[in-house]
Order: C-alpha cells, then structure tokens, then sequence
C-alpha cells in the first residue's frame, strides 16, 4: 500500500525533468498509473468483500507515535477504487481538453500529487499520518484550483479554498491531538476498541466539535461552503476530479472513518443533521438560480455533501447503507457532468444556460452521456441513482420517529431540486434549436466524450445490477462503520410502499420544475441582492477587518526602528517578571551572608556609571562608542573581581574589537538626530531605571533560593569521562550542548552572508530608483 500511496508522488517528482516529453499526445500515457492502480484494489474485492482487512505497518516517527501505518478495508477500498478509477478517465480527458497547454507537465504533476494524497488519507492508519496527507491535499488543490495563475480571480479563489480548509485543517488537528492525549494512540484499529471511553470523557463535546469543524470545511458545508462555487475558476478535470469524488468526499470520509469512534450519540448525531440538512437545502435552493453551468454543479454539489453529511448523522443502518451507495452514485454521474459542462466550453466558449440549446444536433454521443448521468442524478429507475434515492427515504422514513416526518420532507425538497438541476445540466444545453453560433461546433477528441460516456453506462449498469456493488465494496463498508453484520440486499424493486411513491414523486415534481422554471440573469439578480447576509460576504468582511487591524499592528509594532523593537521586548520582559515577582511573595535578604563591598569594588561601579550617563548625553557618535568601551571594561574588572578570569579575557577581546569595528565604521558618520523630544527621553529612562531595579530584585531573591550543585557536580564528573576533555566550559559549549553550538554557528553564518552580501551589492540606477 506504501507504494502505491508514493507512487503518485514519484511520479509527480519526475515530470519536473521530464515533463516536456508529456507535453505531445504522450501525456495520455499518464493514465497508466491510476489503471493500475485501480486494477491492483480492484483485486482486493473479493478479500475485502468476505470480510477481511489488510495493514502495513512501517515505522517512521516512533517517539511521536507516527508511523507509515496504513489499512485497506471495505471503507477505504471504496474510496480507492472511486479515487484510482475516476482519476484514470480524468488524466485521459485532460491530456486532450488541455491539449498543447504550456503547463501541461506541471499540471499533470499535481494532479498526480494529489491522487496520491488522496489515497494516503482514505488509507491510513494512524490519525496523525491520516492529518499529514489531509493537509498535502489542500495545499495540491490550492495549486490545482490556481492553476490558471494569470487570472486574478483564480488566484483568489485558490487562496480561499486553501485558507477556509487549511482553518478547519487546524481544528482537526486539534481534535485528533486531543484523541492522542486521551487515549494515549494514534492507532485507528486500537480507537475502534476505546469508542466507549472516548465517549465518557471530559473532553469527548471538544473532540467532536473540533473534528467536525474540520470536516465541515473540507466538504463545503455551510457556513464554509462558499470557496466551492469559487473554486470553478479551476479546468474542469479539477472540477470533476476535485469537486465531485475526492476532495469534497475527503470530509465525509473523516465523519464516516470516525463515526465507530465518535458516533452514536445525541451530540454527534445531531451536529450532522443540522448542518448537512441546513446545507443540503440552502444549497438546493440556490443551484435554481444559476446561469453558468459549473455554479449549478457546484451548489448542486454542496447540497448532496450536505445530504452525505445529513445521513451520517441520522446513523442508522439503512442511513449508513444510503450514504455509501450515494456517494457511488453521486460520484459517477456529477463527473460526468462536470466533464460534458468541459466540453461543451471547450467547443461552444460559453457555459451560460441562458445561451445554449440545439447541441444534440452535434456532440450526440455528448448527449448521449449527458442524459445517463441527468437520469441518474433524477432517480430514475434501473440508475443507481434510483437504488441511492430509495435508500435515503427508506433511512429518514425509519429515523427516529418524532423526526422522521421532517427528515422526510427536507429529503424530498432537495431530492426534487437535484433533480430539476441535473436536467439543467445533463439535458438542457442539447435540447431545443441550435442557435447559428453554435453551427460550427463539432465533436471533441475521443478522450474527452467516452469518459463521461463510460461514467453514464456505469451508473445504470450499476443500477440494474446493484448486487455488484451491495454485495462487495457496501457490504464491506458497512461493517466498519457499524457493529451489525446483516447482510445488505440491494434491490432494483420493493414493490409498492411508501418509498416508491416518494421516489416518483420527486421525479415528477423535478422534471414539472425543469419544464416551469428556467434559470435566467433577472433571477440571478435577485437571489444576489442578498449576497450581503451571505457567509461569504461576512467571512469577506471578516477578513478586511483582519488586514485593518494587522496594517495598524505592523505599522505600530514592526515599524522598522530597532529602538522600538527593544522599547517593547523590554516592556513586556518588565511586565512578565515584575507579576511573577509580585505573586513570589516578599523578600528577604541575610545581609550577614553578602561579602563587604570593598573600595575598588566601589569606586569601579562609580566608574561604570559615570560612563553609562556619559554615553547616553552625549552627541557624538564617536564620543558614545568610547563610553561604551569604558562600561565593557569595567565590566570585565567585576569579572576579575569576582575570580572569573575566563569571563573577563572574553569580554576584554570582544569589547577592544567592538570599539575598533565601530571606530572604522561610524567615524565618517554626521553627529546623532535627535528626533526625540523630552517625553521620550523621560519614558525611555523611567523604563531603563524599572528594568535594572528589576534584575536587581531578581539577582537578590536568587541569593534566597538554596545554593544546588547537581547540575555542575554532573558535569564536573562526566566531562572528561564521557567527552575526554579538563575544560568544562569547553566540553558543555561543544559537547553536551553541541546543537545548540552548531546551530547559533549556523545562524551567525548565515548573518555574515547577508552582510557580505549586501556590501557586494551593486544596483542599477533604475532599480535604485
């Protein structure tokens, strides 16, 4: 599985020197990596479907409990299949619908990083691994979704997708942190065993909160939503690999991975319903309004995230079944869907409903596919979108019974949108007369009309043959999120009941809609005028707030002047000691025990100060660095007189070569600017004076605290055993604390490159300017 998983990543590494030979027609040849890998977890059907479950286990990070730890079971093997399978037909769509692309290489890259992402996250093991490759598919989609990067408006649409999930990114990892510290693993075979537990503790309100946040975000649900409708600005291969069967999905894959762990209670339970029923019906409503086909597939596709989330949370058994049936099914005919919405931009130029009809006359086969996957996105009998909707009326029918009447109707409310919105996408473009625009459009490359084409016969395959899927990949599924192991029994026919009826009547209630209301620019108009009371619009006005508030921080705070900077470090360092002092309680000092101040001692101090007043008044520069001078070598005389010769040398040598550097550097330089008036001179001193009564209170209350020898007793005792050296100093400054050593080495290195870069620094006149 730790191949597969890096393969993708291999593979995207090496187009970066190879990529232009995947610039022609050979980029086709890419697809033989996600076939392949579909063929390889298409083999483990037959395992997974008895039952069986397959783990590798590699260690990676022991001490932090992260390891390589990945396990294919019925849940993640459905999901592999969905992730390897429409991945393939969408790397043969896109090497001809970004045919002769510039990017072409750079593209493919990462859309194969992405893959790869994707089957780590469905794959892993272990929570903090499952946290690693969940972030690396926000930040492949971020590149994904800003692909076309010389327009504004992807650029944008990038940076939010990657900024509301890489928020929910973090939420999540707080919840699986909090996991990890209750449980003390990070295992998710061990997690299932400690559900309970989980469950019962304190913590158990913040896990779910945090984890379903997470989710939330990266299945676009609302108030998050808004960066999916954003997020068409990507190619449509992005649009139908990222936004139909994976990305999105990855949301539900965390609710449905942890719903053993964190399910089955009112807390969890009813988190999910109302956000995926408030989302499945807000976005139901507004996929009516939209003009451009990608907008209708988006909205479209946030209301059947919530209806996957809705369904999570009612957690009953036939719900269970429902969602993994409809993501299966939703999966198959939404990236058809989105892949003929690509071709007909790509022939037509337009993706405005308003604008487009007659296309049948030429992209048949188009809308051939077009109507497979209209008719099973609407339900239709012997579609498995047919066997998906029966199941979810089925789940909200037996739910539980003072809601199940509710949860009925909101079902049927957004069922009956998603059907008229499928028609508007699948069915409407290639209806009616062809307008004189559109004469010349002809039929794109084979690559790009028998993906969708195969995705359509699929679904109805699929549909009239549900045993195949029931029997296998559900079954196996099924039995990981729940503890029953009845056999599911997927069924093309039920006879006459209740479920059928509410079936045919969100069929016919749809297709009365399609045929009634036409999507049209006034009404786009007026469903924005709201745009104002819009989630977007808020977190938007959220975030101007924020640049505000973090222009006024840098401006006041990081304002360039090192004076400032020190003004606040020693500030803060005044209130932070000066509390903890506070709170220490009162001090008292054994005068008897302190040494007499000798006369030398004494008259040395008079001296140090002396010279600190003489380098703060004075104007000259060169006047200020001889003062300094004298206070570093004063200094070193307490040094000396407090038997620290070593401390004294160290000090002498740096400070003479200090005044010599500051000698030959400032002397060209004018006298000092006074820019500070008599309030700043009066603040600066008063907080100088606090910040040495400060240390003062500081140095006598560590004469209070008992005097303890372990830690120079350890290394007078080690340091010639373990590092054979007689200089102590020596041996803990390279020795015991080597890194630390090595690493202010590094960081002066790299201090003296800058520098010595900057004085090699030659500029032009105009780049001066």
């Amino acid at each position: 599985m730790l191949f597969t998983v890096l393969s993708g990543l291999i593979t995207s590494g090496l187009l970066i020197p190879f990529g232009k030979f995947f610039k022609s027609r050979w980029s086709v040849l890419l697809a033989c990596l996600p076939i392949l890998l579909f063929v390889y977890y298409f083999s483990y059907i037959p395992d997974i479907s008895l039952g069986k479950t397959f783990n590798q286990e590699i260690n990676w990070i022991p001490s932090l409990g992260v390891n390589l730890s990945f396990r294919l079971d019925g849940l993640s093997l459905l999901f592999s299949l969905l992730i390897t399978g429409i991945g393939s037909l969408i790397v043969i769509y896109a090497s001809a619908y970004l045919k002769g692309h510039q990017f072409l290489d750079r593209f493919f890259a990462y859309l194969l990083l992405f893959m790869s992402a994707m089957l780590g996250l469905v794959l892993s093991n272990n929570i903090i691994l499952l946290f690693i490759f969940w972030e690396l598919t926000s930040i492949s989609s971020f590149f994904l979704i800003g692909f076309n990067n010389q327009q504004k408006e992807s650029r944008k649409s990038a940076l939010t997708a990657l900024t509301i999930t890489g928020i929910g990114g973090y939420f999540l990892l707080i919840g699986l942190l909090l996991i990890v510290y209750i449980t003390g693993t990070a295992s998710i075979d061990a997690l299932f065993a400690q559900a309970s537990f989980i469950q019962q503790h304190a913590y158990y309100p913040y896990i779910v909160g945090f984890v379903c946040l997470g989710a939330f975000t990266k299945s676009a649900q609302f108030p998050f939503h808004f960066w999916l409708p954003g997020a068409m600005k990507a190619p449509t291969p992005v649009s139908a690999y990222l936004h139909s069967a994976t990305m999105v999905k990855a949301g539900i894959f965390v609710l449905a991975r942890f719903t053993p762990i964190l399910g089955n209670t009112e807390l969890w339970s009813y988190t999910l319903l109302i956000a995926g029923g408030v989302t499945m019906v807000y976005a139901a409503i507004h996929s009516l309004f939209r003009t451009d086909l990608k907008g209708v597939l988006a909205y479209s596709t946030i209301a059947a995230l919530g209806m996957l989330t809705f369904l999570l949370g009612l957690g009953t058994r036939e719900a269970l079944t429902a969602a993994l049936v409809f993501i299966v099914a939703h999966a198959l005919y939404k990236a058809a869907l989105f892949l003929i919405t690509g071709i007909i931009d790509h022939e037509t130029g337009t993706r405005d409903l308003t604008l487009l009809s007659g296309l049948r006359k030429v992209l048949l086969p188009v809308f051939i596919a077009g109507t497979l996957a209209a008719l099973s996105s609407a339900g239709l009998p012997l579609s498995i979108g047919f066997i998906g909707k029966d199941l979810i009326y089925e789940a909200t029918l037996h739910g539980p019974q003072q809601l199940a009447l509710y949860l009925t109707i909101i079902a049927v409310f957004t069922n009956v949108i998603l059907v008229t919105v499928g028609f508007y996408a699948g069915i409407k473009p290639f209806l009616g007369p062809l307008p004189e625009a559109f004469q010349k459009v002809h039929l794109p490359y084979r690559a790009m009309w028998v993906p969708p084409l195969l995705l359509g016969i699929l679904a109805f395959i699929l549909g009239i043959f549900p045993h195949l899927l029931g029997g296998s990949l559900i079954q196996a599924s099924l039995q990981v999120m729940d503890i029953s192991t009845a056999p599911v029994n997927l069924k093309i026919w039920h006879g006459f009941n209740t479920v059928l009826l509410l079936s045919i009547g969100t069929l016919a209630l749809g297709t009365i809609i399609y045929l009634v209301q036409k999507p049209t620019a006034n009404k786009l108009a007026f469903i924005e005028k709201f745009n104002n009371l819009s989630p977007k619009h808020i977190f938007e006005r959220m975030g101007a707030l924020l640049l505000r508030f973090s222009d006024f921080y840098t401006n006041k705070i990081h304002n360039g002047y090192l004076r400032s900077y020190m003004l606040k470090i020693i500030i803060f360092a005044e209130v932070l000691i000066g509390y903890e002092l506070l709170n220490s309680g009162p001090i008292s000092i054994d005068f008897d025990k302190l040494s007499p101040i000798s006369f030398y001692e004494g008259f040395n101090v008079l001296i140090l100060i002396a010279a600190v007043l003489f380098t703060v008044s004075t104007r000259s520069r060169l006047s200020a660095v001889v003062g300094t001078s004298v206070i570093g070598y004063a200094i070193c005389l307490i040094f000396v007189f407090y038997s620290a010769p070593d401390l004294a040398m160290t000090q002498f040598t740096i400070d003479t070569l200090t005044v010599v550097l500051f000698v030959l550097v400032l002397f060209r330089l004018p006298p000092f600017l006074n820019f500070a008036n008599k309030l700043d001179k009066i603040r600066d001193g008063f907080v100088a004076i606090s910040f040495g009564v400060i240390l003062s209170i500081v140095a006598l209350k560590v004469l209070q605290e008992p005097f303890e020898t372990q830690v120079s007793d350890f290394y007078g005792q080690y340091a010639y055993s373990l590092a054979k050296g007689k200089n102590v100093v020596n041996v803990i400054l390279v020795d015991f604390r080597g890194f630390d050593t090595m690493f202010e080495i590094v960081v002066l290195s790299i201090a003296a490159l800058g520098v010595y870069s900057l004085l090699k620094l030659r500029l032009k006149s105009s780049e001066k300017e």
